[in-house]
């Protein structure tokens, strides 16, 4: 027990090594130091707390000691610090919103456990990044970093790196020009934002919100002027997210050119917006697309039924799929553009990888179903077992194929009744397309009637019907059969061709009513009788019989 303790004891002090600092042969030697309250420098949080605490202060001469001046010369590192820590604290005031919880207390800033594991828990660091910011096309970080002089401890500074950035980005995201005529007595903080933060934020939302209703009046304005109808009807359709790109781009330029507002607004309204402006686009761009999409369909399909051709109506669900496609691909787009635009694919990519079984487990509960009829409306749009247009007869229901949607498929009765029946449901269940091969399909009429009817005589009247019929193209294909019998007659099954299945039910009709009235009017004898015995006359023979058999005996 005794070895193992000596063992391990001096491993404590083994962390003072130089992997976890950056050696310098001198800090900062042009400032002024004041050696009865030194600034506390010895760990991250420690460090960003002293520098905030003196800018708020004013004290910039004291936040200076906070950064590392080792690229500016002595002599001018006086000036010089005071003016970047002034810089650096407007800029960190307006764009880095700091969580002091991923501060780390410790001198080693040693990465903790934290409810989880992590597989670099345990790890000291001599580097480590505040936040990332962009400006004119190009990333610039804040950081802060250990450095230990020839003589003393270990110090976190601001690197020399953050120092050079702090031009450009005060450039970008300091102080604008129209803020000096805010007066100083709204500049003072009242729950984590300026006073004039308080009075501008509502005063901005009702003018960008006002900008935006006159937006969409001008589109509607117009789209009622557009020369043609897919420009209108796109236009028309596109109002709402014109609007919201308008409003979002205003706000965005407002915040680059007129105003700055702090960190935890700036942290706030620049993911909306752009989240805001990228749907705005891609909106905008998928309701125009369709506009054109419906208009080339309108122009070589027309309105879509069973009448059209195969080609016509595969035509039509091209187009759907298409769509579909288009708008996976936008989706995608719009989020690897977000996710690159805020910073977020480091920080999610390490989530998905060390959470990857969970959130496995749970997207494939919560969205198997999205996902499947996703699928299953890919699949038909591909496979194509049923295209928009086509006649089918699902569960009890003659109906045309409407619309194929991501999640559900939208059938339109022949009484005008919508169906909408997820696409999963669809594709599970047994159903008849009957225009799978072509539109035509053969109809039947079935009548009872009486014996003693001609099947000859009625096959002749049924021709003739067929060649007078307005709707029949293919009089020849026509059949009449006796196809069942009873006791008290016949069935006689009329067959024939039909152009498609709309116009077949209402020909089928049409033709039942003519053969009624023709053995109505020609051969009423025909008409199916049910034939009873009289119970009078049974009854008497009966008693007769009864009579008889009594009288024999």
């Amino acid at each position: 027990m005794c070895v193992i303790t000596l063992a391990v004891a001096p491993a404590a002090p083994a962390q003072d090594d130089s992997q976890f600092w950056y050696e310098t042969d001198a800090l900062n030697s042009g400032l002024q130091t004041d050696d009865t309250t030194p600034p506390d420098r010895s760990a991250p949080r420690q460090t960003i707390r002293g520098f905030v605490a003196a800018a708020d202060r004013g004290d910039y001469g004291s936040a200076a000691h906070y950064l590392n001046l080792s690229r500016i010369p002595p002599e001018q590192q006086e000036q010089a610090g005071r003016d970047a820590a002034r810089k650096l604290a407007s800029i960190m005031e307006r764009q880095v919103w700091i969580d002091w919880s991923d501060l780390s207390a410790r001198p080693d800033a040693m990465i903790e456990r934290r409810g989880g594991s992590s597989s670099r828990s345990g790890d000291a660091r001599r580097d480590i990044q505040i936040e990332t910011l962009q400006t004119g096309g190009t990333a610039y970080d804040l950081r802060i970093a250990r450095y230990r002089p020839p003589e003393g401890d270990a110090l976190w500074l601001f690197t020399p790196q953050t120092v050079d950035n702090i031009a450009p980005l005060f450039d970008a995201f300091g102080p604008r020009p129209y803020e000096r005529f805010i007066p100083d007595v709204l500049k003072y903080e009242i729950m984590g934002l300026w006073l004039w933060e308080w009075i501008a934020l509502p005063l901005l939302a009702l003018c960008v919100i006002g900008l935006g209703w006159v937006v969409q009046k001008l589109v509607f304005l117009l789209a009622q002027r557009a020369p043609r109808n897919w420009l209108r009807n796109g236009l028309q359709r596109s109002r709402l997210p014109v609007a919201l790109l308008v409003m979002a781009g205003v706000t965005q330029v407002i915040l680059n050119w007129v105003l700055s507002f702090s960190g935890p607004v700036q942290a706030f309204l620049q993911p909306v917006l752009i989240i805001v402006m990228v749907w705005g686009v891609g909106m905008t761009a998928l309701r125009i697309l369709d506009a054109i999409l419906h208009k080339i369909t309108l122009r070589y399909v027309g309105e879509i039924d069973d009448k059209r051709g195969v080609d016509e109506r595969a035509f039509y669900t091209s187009i759907y799929a298409l769509r579909r496609l288009i708008v996976l691909a936008t989706v995608g787009i719009a989020a690897i553009i977000v996710l690159v635009r805020l910073n977020l694919f480091d920080s999610i990519g390490m989530t998905l990888l060390a959470s990857a079984g969970v959130l496995t487990v749970v997207l494939g509960i919560a969205g198997q179903a999205v996902l499947g009829n996703i699928i299953a409306s890919l699949q038909i749009a591909f496979a194509k077992p049923v295209r928009i247009g086509d006649a089918v007869f699902f569960e009890g229901e003659w109906a045309y194929v409407e619309s194929i949607f991501y999640t559900f498929l939208r059938l339109r009765t022949w009484d005008k009744r919508r169906i909408v029946v997820p696409v999963t449901y669809f594709v599970s269940k047994p159903f008849e397309n009957w225009s799978v091969t072509e539109a035509r399909m053969m109809r039947v009429i079935d009548l009872w009637l009486d014996p003693r009817a001609d099947v000859s005589a009625l096959r002749r009247s049924f021709e003739r019907m067929l060649e007078a019929d307005p709707d029949i193209d293919e009089a020849e294909n026509s059949f009449v059969y006796a196809t069942d019998q009873s006791p008290d007659g016949f069935k006689i099954s009329f067959y024939a061709m039909m152009p498609d299945p709309s116009t077949g039910w209402t020909v089928q009709s049409r033709l039942r009513e003519q053969l009624m009235a023709c053995v109505r009017d020609e051969h009423p004898e025909w008409i199916a009788r049910e034939r009873v015995l009289d119970a009078g006359s049974e009854d008497d023979s009966s008693a007769s019989k009864s009579s008889r058999a009594v009288g024999a005996g």
